[in-house]
Formats: C-alpha cells, sequence, structure tokens
C-alpha cells in the first residue's frame, strides 16, 4: 500500500469517527465502515455505539453541505425534505400527546415533557430529573417553567451546528414564552401571542367568519345588562325563545350557557353582564372537529372527527370534551364538501390577519335543516392532532402538521392544495380512530402508589384488558383488540377530582346513537375506563391543598 492511499484513506475513518462521538445522545449514529487490516490504519479515536432510534425517519441521513434546494413540488418531496431534517425540532408540553409520532416523520424531532409516561425508555422523549414541587395554574406556566429549565437548556444545547437556531413547538405560549425564546436563540414556530389572543375571541371569530362566507348559527353580536336586555336583542335578531349565550374567551362549554328563562338568566347573568356576548338560536347540533393548516398555497383541511363531551365516566364537567372519533360516517359527502369549504374560507380570511400554521375548528351540523355553521376557532394545536397523525391520508402523504412545519422552516415550496385536499376527502373513509381523556371523576385525593404502564394493552381470553408490551405511540395498533394507554400521572404523583389519568387511543369507534337522541358510550367503551381505573390506587392526604398541578387537557 503506498503513502498516497494511506493519506487518501485515512482523514476519511477520522472525519466519520468524529462525527459519531459528537452527535447527540439521542441521535442515531452510522458507524464508520471497517477497513481491511491491509489498510494497516490507525485511529485512536474512542469507539462510539449508540443504541438506534425506533421511528422511520431516524434512520434518514442528512447531507453535510446540501446545495440551495428548488422549491418543493409535491408531497415526494415534503417527505424526503424532513427525512433529512438536521434543524432540531422541539415539541415542548407537559406529555408529548398532541404530537406524539411525528418523529417517525421527521429527523431530529424530539419531546420536552414535564411528565416522563415511559420512564426514560422512550429515546425522544427529555424530562428533567430535579422537579421540585410547584403548582401550575396554566399550561403557558408549564411550558415557560421547561424552557428556563437548567437541563432542558443543556440537554437542547448538545450538538447543535453553529449558527443553527432550534425550533420550538408547543400547544400553550404567550408573550413572557416568546421573550424567553427570543433570549435563548430559539425559534418559537408559532403565530404571535398577540394574534393568537386576538383570534381565540369567539367574537372576533364569528365577524372573520361572517366576512368570509363561513357563516355560524344564527345569532347576534352585543351587550346585555339584564333579561329585558336579552329578549329584545333575541326577539330582534329572529332567534326565538331558546338560546345560547357566549362569552368572548374560554373552554369546555364553562363559558356558554343555556338560556330558556328568567330563572336561567338569573343563574349566569353574574357571568355575562359587563361583557361583550355572542346570542344563537338554539339548535339540535352535531359538533365536529376539524384540524387545518393555513399554508402559503392555501389551506389543508385535516379528517372530519366527532367528539366526546361531557360523559360522567370520563370528565367531572358537564359538557367538558373528553375525546375524539373519526370515522366515515362523521359526514356525508355534502356535507364534508360544505364544512371543507367553509374552513378553506375562514383559513383564507385568517390569512388576511397575518396568520400562518395549524388551527382547529369546531364545526356545527344542524340535524334539523341539514345547515352546517362555523363553531369556534382555536388557534393552536389542539386535543385532535393525535388523531388527524395517523389517518390513512397522513399515511399516503404525510400527517398535517408537516404542513405547519413547511410554514417555519427555510424552504420554499409550491404545494397543490386542492389536489391533497381532494384526496384526502376520498381517503376519509379507510379509517376509524378513537381517542378518551380519562380524568379522575370522583373526590378522591391521594398520592399514587400504583399505575398503569404506557403502553400497548389488549383483551384477553376472558376478556380483561392487560399489558401487552411497551410501545413509543400508538401507530401500530392493529384492530379493536387493542390500544394504546399514554399514563400521565405515575407513582409518586398526586389525583384529584379533575385530574387527568391518561389517554387511551384504539382503533373503532367508542360512542353510538342513544334512543333518547344524543350519544351514549359504548360497552366497549365503559369497559377499558374501568379497565384503565382499576389501575390505579393510592394513600389518602391529610392535606389535600397540596396536590394539585394543572395540565389543561381540554384546550389540547
Amino acid at each position: 500500500m503506498t503513502e498516497a492511499t494511506r493519506r487518501s484513506v485515512a482523514p476519511r475513518k477520522r472525519t466519520s469517527t468524529a462525527a459519531a462521538t459528537t452527535a447527540t445522545p439521542t441521535s442515531p449514529v452510522v458507524e464508520a465502515p471497517v477497513l481491511p487490516a491491509e489498510l494497516d490504519v490507525v485511529d485512536t479515536a474512542p469507539e462510539t455505539r449508540e443504541v438506534s432510534v425506533a421511528t422511520d425517519a431516524a434512520f434518514a441521513s442528512s447531507p453535510s453541505a446540501a446545495p440551495k434546494r428548488r422549491p418543493l413540488r409535491n408531497v415526494s418531496e415534503v417527505r424526503h425534505f424532513f427525512r433529512t431534517n438536521d434543524v432540531p425540532v422541539y415539541f415542548i408540553g407537559a406529555t408529548p400527546f398532541n404530537l406524539l409520532g411525528i418523529d417517525r416523520w421527521v429527523r431530529n424531532f424530539s419531546y420536552i415533557t414535564y411528565y416522563d409516561a415511559w420512564d426514560g425508555a422512550h429515546p425522544r422523549v427529555f424530562t428533567p430529573t430535579h422537579k421540585p414541587y410547584q403548582e401550575f395554574e396554566s399550561g403557558e406556566e408549564f411550558n415557560n417553567w421547561l424552557l428556563k429549565n437548567p437541563e432542558v437548556r443543556a440537554y437542547m444545547s448538545r450538538g447543535i451546528p453553529r449558527g443553527v437556531r432550534p425550533k420550538i413547538a408547543m400547544v400553550f405560549f404567550n408573550e413572557e414564552t416568546e421573550g424567553i425564546c427570543a433570549e435563548l436563540g430559539y425559534d418559537l414556530i408559532l403565530p404571535p401571542a398577540s394574534l393568537r389572543e386576538h383570534l381565540d375571541s369567539k367574537i372576533v371569530t364569528t365577524r372573520l367568519g361572517n366576512e368570509a362566507g363561513a357563516p355560524s348559527v344564527p345569532n347576534v353580536l352585543t351587550r346585555v345588562a339584564d333579561w329585558d336586555e336579552l329578549q329584545a336583542e333575541a326577539e330582534k335578531a329572529g332567534l326565538g325563545a331558546e338560546l345560547v349565550v357566549q362569552t368572548p374567551y374560554g373552554d369546555s362549554g364553562k363559558t356558554t350557557f343555556f338560556i330558556s328563562s328568567e330563572s336561567d338568566w338569573r343563574k349566569h347573568s353574574a357571568d355575562i353582564i359587563g361583557q361583550d356576548v355572542k346570542i344563537m338560536r338554539r339548535i339540535n347540533n352535531r359538533p365536529v372537529a376539524v384540524e387545518a393548516v393555513l399554508t402559503r398555497c392555501g389551506t389543508v383541511v385535516g379528517p372530519f372527527m366527532t367528539e366526546l363531551t361531557g360523559y360522567s365516566k370520563l370528565t367531572p364537567y358537564q359538557g367538558g370534551w373528553c375525546g375524539n372519533e373519526m370515522h366515515p360516517d362523521v359526514l356525508n359527502s355534502e356535507r364534508r364538501s360544505k364544512a371543507t369549504e367553509l374552513v378553506r374560507r375562514l383559513g383564507d380570511r385568517l390569512s388576511d390577519e397575518g396568520y400562518r400554521g395549524f388551527f382547529e375548528i369546531d364545526v356545527l351540523v344542524d340535524t334539523d335543516t341539514d345547515e352546517v355553521y362555523l363553531g369556534e376557532l382555536n388557534p393552536r394545536i389542539s386535543g385532535a392532532s393525535a388523531i388527524t397523525n395517523v389517518t390513512a391520508g397522513a399515511y399516503a402523504d404525510v400527517p398535517l402538521f408537516l404542513f405547519h412545519l413547511l410554514e417555519y422552516m427555510d424552504v420554499d415550496f409550491d404545494l397543490d392544495v386542492d389536489e391533497i385536499n381532494e384526496r384526502w376527502e376520498e381517503l376519509a373513509s379507510a379509517d376509524v380512530w378513537s381517542q378518551m381523556i380519562i380524568k379522575e371523576t370522583s373526590n378522591v385525593v391521594e398520592r399514587l402508589e400504583t399505575t398503569p404502564r404506557t403502553g400497548q394493552y389488549s383483551l384477553d381470553d376472558n376478556g380483561a384488558l392487560v399489558f401487552r408490551r411497551a410501545a413509543l405511540d400508538w401507530h401500530q395498533l392493529q384492530d379493536e383488540s387493542e390500544a394504546f394507554f399514554l399514563r400521565i400521572y405515575g407513582n409518586g404523583d398526586y389525583r384529584w377530582k379533575g385530574a387527568d389519568l391518561g389517554v387511551l387511543v384504539t382503533k373503532g369507534r367508542l360512542q353510538i346513537d342513544s334512543a333518547q337522541g344524543g350519544s351514549a358510550l359504548t360497552i366497549r367503551a365503559r369497559h377499558l375506563i374501568d379497565s384503565v381505573r382499576a389501575h390505579y390506587s393510592g394513600t389518602p392526604l391529610a392535606e389535600p391543598s397540596a396536590a394539585k398541578q394543572t395540565v389543561g387537557f381540554k384546550s389540547l
């Protein structure tokens, strides 16, 4: 072997090893090939081995010096872009629930969470070990605490190429969050907090929808000071005697009031007087949730889902959201086309406001007239995202959230949004998924001593729900005999009335139309809920006031 040959081979070996030793701890490492012994190459760099991440995008390599890209023009090119992504992207939250599984599609995507449902076993989830007790009153407080935590900051600084700014996504954020990210050199890939706050108002949503040709249930926007004024406004607008009154902000039905008598008014007047309100005609409606992403090429509309609301076995809050179902019969083809057009019109109007990215809309279907109305706008990633990202449309193309990422990555694209929406409408009949958010419904306040493991469960020969195997997410579920449970509170944590115990995801439906009208949980759903609750036990507290921490799953 000549000296020239030695020089041409040895540097390549050293470069590969150096790249491996500086990779982040959770990044997969491709080992340098072993050179034949006869080449006699000496390399003193220490050998580095890591456990590979069992997600699809984790195995993709990224070019070290990629040339300037031409615009991405189809979904295949979008897939390739994210499988070779070299910019760290982090989802931050109390749990990774909303975007769990996105790491299968996006290289360098990780989760930073307060609660670790896998007890350190998930290769893309990081949770700080030192968490002194404190009460969080909002999701924003959770996220801001995580961003400022020294363990989190140290973790995020590892292996970042010089000049690269990590991308940060989350559900809850505020102006303080924006300031923290600016100071630390992170890119918060979300619309401004001030814009989100403005659009979060039910009054603003109604006005924008009217301007865009996406009407709400017949209503009037006004202020009222007493019962007589409420009646007068309703009569002038032709809304009838059965009314629904909403104040601008609030979730889980907590600021929606059903008023048909003066006694109803007296019960809720303190929450209404002095505020702008939306007074609506009360209709027999079927609520439907849908997520969408506003891109520079138009609005991509995700699958339509029904909601699980107010079930006493799942939540102590009357009218509170506690899950979703996606199935072919959510909307017939005519209603789906109407609803899709309504969402796209509102998306176009939001673009004029400077908004871009992910949003969720509650659509109301009048079961008496078949009219489709705009309900509420949630300008954020939502609790329905978990199902949206495992649909047949997502696997045929890419998960909906990747269109949001495109808007905030350093890449140009020119996609045929009309074609994507048409294809996703056709695929809407191909999948059935359901999820339940299981809250503590009793008045118990306990320190938990036994809790269920996060992972895949199934029904055994006796019909019992048993743990089968560890799992990173619910993407591998095959049929209704299986379920994935994401634990939130573990041993040593506390539970109280209203606390979120965990999320159960499964194939198949969990609610049916009831004989009295409306819907009811299926026998299977009730059995799953009882089976999960049976895995929890704890010791009652003498001083229950010191147990509460707020996760706030409703607004997910």
